[in-house]
């Protein structure tokens, strides 16, 4: 059990206030036409910022406010605002007010809160992640040594992964599904699985193999931290597996910043996650 003098706050009850936050603001847009709606900027994290987005973010941005104003002392690092300080440190709160928000905008079910906290600049040194999918409804976060829950319940004994008579995943959560991606990768993936599932969340194709309704997670392309900070610590205190593919310093070394590095895979499994990393990314 991590006893990180961070965890003191109470993040978990800042990220519940926020989620309810960001369903008010998608029932106060309800349709696509609202919902497409740009401010005009461009956010920290390089795409075109929609009015639901920056809405969103406003409503975690006013939780981590009150949180400051009790004593934490962060950095926030976020899709839309950018870097923050909060009184500094070396806690890194990482946030993306909507992962999937091109799901959102179109009407489509999984898009998500994704808030990550650390102790320091990596993935390996994530101590709290949460992750709720607004579509469904579902709560996933998890504490460095602490497990991972769903909707409160803790992960204890997901179902083991699912194969094929030839070996191959049952199913398998691509990310990053550019149809050029797919093309390259599309080999590899006949040879890897007999179906795939794009839910266009990475947070939420993570958590998925959290639970394994999912066999394992890739993305064809380099992620941004604020996309999966929180999830791969869900999938790792489930008892899963998670690599960036390609970081020098090892799989959990990818840096907390705003800037695409690495791939990310998921697996339940030491022998699966390494089966996996034949996969081009790009």
């Amino acid at each position: 059990m991590t006893s990180h003098p961070a965890l003191e706050h109470d993040w978990l009850g800042a990220c519940r206030r926020a989620a309810e936050g960001l369903r008010s603001v998608l029932r106060d847009h309800p349709t696509s036409q609202e919902r497409v709606i740009e401010t005009g900027e461009t956010g920290g994290g390089g795409d075109r910022t929609l009015v639901i987005d920056a809405e969103a973010e406003d409503r975690v941005f006013a939780e981590l406010g009150r949180l400051h104003d009790e004593g934490a002392r962060f950095t926030a690092v976020s899709e839309e605002r950018g870097t923050v300080d909060f009184g500094g440190g070396d806690v890194l709160v990482v946030i993306d007010p909507i992962d999937g928000s091109l799901n959102a905008k179109r009407g489509l079910p999984h898009h998500a809160l994704s808030v990550a906290v650390s102790a320091g600049p990596r993935m390996s040194d994530v101590i709290f992640g949460f992750v709720y999918d607004l579509g469904p409804g579902e709560e996933w976060r998890a504490t460095l040594g602490e497990g991972a829950y769903l909707n409160d319940v803790r992960i204890l004994h997901p179902p083991p992964e699912r194969k094929t008579a030839d070996g191959r995943f049952e199913l398998l959560a691509v990310e990053s599904a550019d149809p050029r991606w797919l093309a390259l990768a599309s080999d590899d993936l006949v040879a890897a699985t007999r179906r795939i599932r794009a839910m266009g969340s990475i947070a939420v194709s993570m958590c998925q193999v959290a639970a394994t309704r999912v066999d394992a997670m890739v993305s064809l392309a380099r992620t941004r931290a604020v996309d999966c900070a929180a999830s791969q610590l869900v999938v790792r205190e489930s008892g899963g597996e998670v690599a960036f593919v390609g970081s020098p310093d090892g799989p959990l070394a990818a840096p907390l910043d705003l800037e695409p590095h690495f791939p990310v895979i998921a697996a339940r499994t030491p022998e699966s996650l390494e089966r996996l990393m034949v996969l081009p990314a790009v």
